[in-house]
């Protein structure tokens, strides 16, 4: 275990590398907390970048509120499992009521141990795993080895692409290729990057069997770039950071640190044994009145007192009373009574039945 594991004294959990307090106890970085990966998940990928990941403090900001007020974990049970899967290098599975915050645990865990911004891949029932990868606008590229063809007075003979012999587009190839979430986390890094895949519950039955060998593997192919790998060995392509950009060598990616991949699900559906073989699970509670003080007092500077915990009261009343209500919801509520040109106390609480509507009761008679 390295030193840097006896940094958190006293509680009984000094393996924890992440512990819900925003870094205020760590003090060492992630490379040197982190033990080896398990020789099975040890993986050799390169040239490792050096860069950081690109920060997103403004975003994290927006989802989690002011640094400064620390949202601990919901249980010693959701600081075990985000540690365990950080040393073991393999995916969490964070299932739960919608609205509890299994989201956010990706950005809190970015922003207390510095793994930059979050990718983010909201599944739909289309998803497949190519969209998660890599994106490769074929049409793009003919259109502007076209428009090159017009312009020296050429013409890209039909059926052929740049690169097999005909002129190549002004951008190059990679200009066609834009890096997924899944595929940015990849890029071989010496500390892992958060990869949020978001709604699992609407993917099609084949995405979770489809993913298994990139979770083994940690890698990936782009045939695009690998059948020219012999004239065009080395190619720049875009990633899914903002102007992100990344040097893929002979067409395939290989992870040197597996990403931290935080995977939700509302519980709606099973998934496949041999999938969540390879993942951990988490089960979220519902937050307690004591969270959900934090999560306001992280949004909202001022308003704490007695109106604020009678209406943290009153809220988890309704929330154990049956349905589902969502953090969100109050949210919405704490920001009109706290808004000088929101509605009077009287207003507030007849507006409360509809925002505290339970979700499961939306659209019914």
């Amino acid at each position: 275990m390295p030193d840097g594991m006896s940094a958190f004294p006293g509680d009984g959990h000094a393996w924890w590398i992440y512990r819900g307090t925003d870094g205020a106890e760590r003090t060492a970085p992630l490379t040197e907390l982190l033990p080896p990966p398990p020789p099975w998940r040890d993986f050799d990928g390169g040239p490792v970048v050096t860069e950081p990941a690109p920060r997103d403090d403004a975003e994290i900001r927006r989802r989690l509120g002011a640094p400064e007020v620390r949202v601990r974990p919901t249980s010693p049970d959701e600081a075990d499992m985000v540690n365990a899967a950080l040393f073991l290098r393999r995916p969490l599975i964070v299932t739960g009521r919608p609205g509890i915050g299994k989201s956010s645990l990706a950005h809190q865990v970015s922003r207390e141990l510095g793994l930059g911004r979050v990718l983010r891949w909201t599944v739909t029932s289309r998803s497949t795993l190519k969209e998660g990868l890599y994106a490769y606008d074929a049409i793009g590229r003919v259109q502007e080895a076209a428009a090159q063809g017009a312009l020296h007075g050429s013409e890209t003979p039909a059926g052929r692409l740049p690169g097999d012999g005909a002129p190549e587009p002004l951008g190059g190839l990679g200009d066609f290729v834009q890096l997924g979430p899944l595929g940015t986390a990849l890029i071989p890094r010496e500390t892992p990057r958060v990869l949020l895949i978001d709604e699992f519950d609407k993917a099609d039955t084949d995405l979770a069997n489809d993913l298994l060998g990139i979770f083994e593997d940690g890698e990936f192919v782009i045939p695009e770039l690998s059948r020219v790998r012999s004239r065009m060995p080395d190619v720049t392509v875009h990633t899914d950071d903002p102007d992100g950009t990344h040097v893929v060598h002979h067409g395939r990616i290989r992870c040197r640190a597996f990403p931290f991949v935080v995977i939700t699900s509302n519980g709606e559906r099973s998934l496949p044994p041999a999938f969540l073989r390879r993942c951990l699970s988490l089960e979220m509670p519902p937050p307690d009145e004591e969270r959900l003080a934090a999560m306001l007092a992280a949004q909202f500077t001022d308003g704490a007192g007695p109106e604020r915990s009678a209406m943290i009261r009153d809220f988890v009343t309704r929330a154990l009373a049956g349905g589902t209500l969502a953090a969100d919801q109050l949210l919405n509520a704490e920001y009109l009574r706290l808004s000088a040109a929101g509605p009077d106390e009287s207003s507030l609480n007849r507006l409360l039945h509809s925002l505290w509507r339970r979700l499961n009761e939306v659209g019914t008679a």
